[in-house]
């Protein structure tokens, strides 16, 4: 509508994007037609969009709301159990019910029945690295889990809260660089080019946005909502401190 009464959609604005280059990154890339003299979308550009498709696609429309995640580059699950000094903690046989009678993700942990099953996480190798995940909870976004599992690289921790939205935090080789950030939301005035394009591809998906931000790649939604590659315990610290 704003196009069609005079708007021009090849101004740019956030980030050096213009609504029409954006565009060009999403489903209907000939929205807007490439005026002459205007660059197109980079090959990285290009790699970025068609990544986001198959990620969102490959997670589907899945239900986090209470999640907590860790999403780490550059480890597998083992090497994340090893950083945090987790205990594997054993899971019932895959054909466990939940008392509903529908398979059980949890690995027969019922953690509305048992209580909180607070320090219980799940970890799942997936290309790029691995996802720390508690379903029912914030664990993996503690200041002291991310430090821990991002010694020499990064990690994007998310919590769901029920009550007030997705939260998001940055933390790389033990400092964090941002907190209370908002995965799958609106770019901030002065994001970068690369956060207005991830803003853009996973707009109102921060599962998707927590993966793609550190280049985790899963193939399906296991690593998020279970049943995880291994069930362990955190030990027994104060995980609020870095």
């Amino acid at each position: 509508a704003l196009a069609a009464a005079g708007a021009d959609p090849w101004r740019p604005l956030v980030g050096g994007w213009s609504p029409g280059r954006l565009g060009l990154a999403g489903p209907t890339p000939d929205l807007f037609p490439l005026p002459e003299g205007e660059r197109g979308l980079t090959g990285a550009e290009r790699a970025a969009a068609r990544e986001g498709r198959r990620l969102v696609a490959a997670l589907g429309d899945l239900y986090y709301d209470g999640t907590g995640l860790a999403c780490v580059a550059g480890i597998d699950a083992e090497e994340a159990v090893h950083r945090l000094e987790a205990v594997h903690r054993a899971a019932a046989p895959p054909e466990d019910e939940d008392p509903d009678g529908r398979p059980n993700p949890y690995g027969g942990l019922y953690p509305y029945d048992e209580g909180e099953l607070g320090l219980t996480v799940g970890v799942t190798t997936v290309p790029g690295g691995c996802v720390v995940t508690q379903p029912w909870g914030f664990a993996p976004q503690m200041p002291g889990v991310l430090a821990r599992l991002s010694a020499g690289t990064v990690c994007y921790g998310l919590y769901a809260n029920p009550k007030s939205g997705d939260q998001g935090s940055i933390v790389r080789d033990g400092t964090v660089e941002g907190s209370d950030l908002h995965p799958g939301g609106a770019p901030d005035p002065d994001a970068t080019s690369e956060e207005v394009l991830a803003s853009y591809l996973y707009r109102h998906n921060a599962v998707a946005y927590s993966c793609a931000l550190v280049g985790l790649r899963p193939a399906d939604a296991r690593a998020v909502t279970g049943p995880p590659d291994l069930w362990v315990e955190l030990p027994q610290r104060d995980h609020w401190n870095l």
